[in-house]
């Protein structure tokens, strides 16, 4: 950032600040404005009914559908602070996964009230854990626990349907890194999105073909046409960016699987397979049947 940009962004953060919009608010605040960064954190605002105050998300935050409406702040990790400010956010929730580090340190040395939850989204009690924190800050307790139950129910409905299924489909998972513009395969285990794509495909009774853990560059054909899958599932921006099946077929090594040849290459959303949601139960009985479609 040059020498006038940051005079401009501490210009507007006086004004801001002289305004009233950097101080401390209640969540439920009619003159609350909050920018909301990370998509498990937005599908729970919206879940729980908390979206009033909500004036702009992050570029991957997507679903559920209404939230397009918003103006997005870029994505999660290639933030701009001028994107952020020009919202006039009175409090940034984000989930401690956001960059690069000089824009966040720009927001703290702004001193934008910023709000990470302790709770994680990580396994299933995690995801608990987060949406009665968040109903919490949000004065939605009754919702939360609704949603908490809800997932119980849909957990449990899951688990007894995928029982019935006496096969285990070799899957591969397909993702298309926004902020690194190249297409990944997701191996199994590892953190973060990669190791809870890798559970919603055991949990809906599948086995991933990918050994490496976390997630490896498709810069060899060899990965993946070794490993050769029975299915492939492409989350939604990186099949959508080719366009076709036949499109998805010329990514390196996919032509040579089992999946390619009897055309079980499948778009996913990713709010359903990459993070655990309000819907992680309905989400894996979808894809219990999806990697069993012939």
């Amino acid at each position: 950032m040059n020498r006038f940009q940051l005079l401009a962004l501490l210009a507007l953060a006086c004004l801001l600040a002289s305004s009233g919009r950097f101080t401390a608010h209640a969540a439920d605040s009619p003159t609350q404005r909050i920018v909301c960064i990370g998509q498990a954190y937005n599908e729970i605002i919206y879940a729980l009914g908390a979206q009033a105050n909500l004036v702009g998300v992050d570029y991957s935050s997507t679903f559920p559908p209404e939230i397009k409406k918003l103006p997005t702040v870029g994505y999660h990790r290639a933030l701009s602070a001028e994107g952020i400010l020009s919202l006039h956010p009175t409090l940034i929730i984000d989930d401690n996964n956001i960059g690069p580090d000089n824009v966040v340190r720009q927001l703290q040395a702004l001193r934008v009230p910023m709000k990470t939850f302790e709770a994680k989204n990580d396994s299933i009690a995690g995801t608990q854990a987060l949406i009665r924190e968040m109903g919490a800050f949000f004065h939605k307790e009754k919702r939360a626990e609704e949603l908490c139950a809800q997932m119980d129910r849909g957990m449990a409905a899951a688990a007894a349907a995928v029982k019935k299924y006496p096969t285990r489909p070799r899957v591969a998972i397909i993702h298309f890194g926004r902020a690194s513009n190249i297409y990944l395969l997701v191996g199994n285990g590892g953190g973060g999105d990669a190791s809870t794509a890798g559970k919603m495909v055991e949990l809906a009774g599948g086995q991933l073909a990918i050994e490496k853990q976390g997630m490896q560059r498709m810069v060899s054909p060899e990965i993946i046409a070794k490993s050769n899958p029975e299915v492939i599932l492409m989350t939604e921006y990186g099949f959508d960016r080719l366009g076709s099946m036949e499109q998805a077929k010329t990514l390196p090594g996919v032509a040579e699987t089992d999946a390619a040849r009897h055309n079980r290459i499948y778009r996913v959303s990713e709010h359903e397979l990459m993070y655990y949601g309000p819907d992680t139960g309905e989400n894996i009985l979808k894809l219990a049947r999806l990697i069993r479609q012939q």
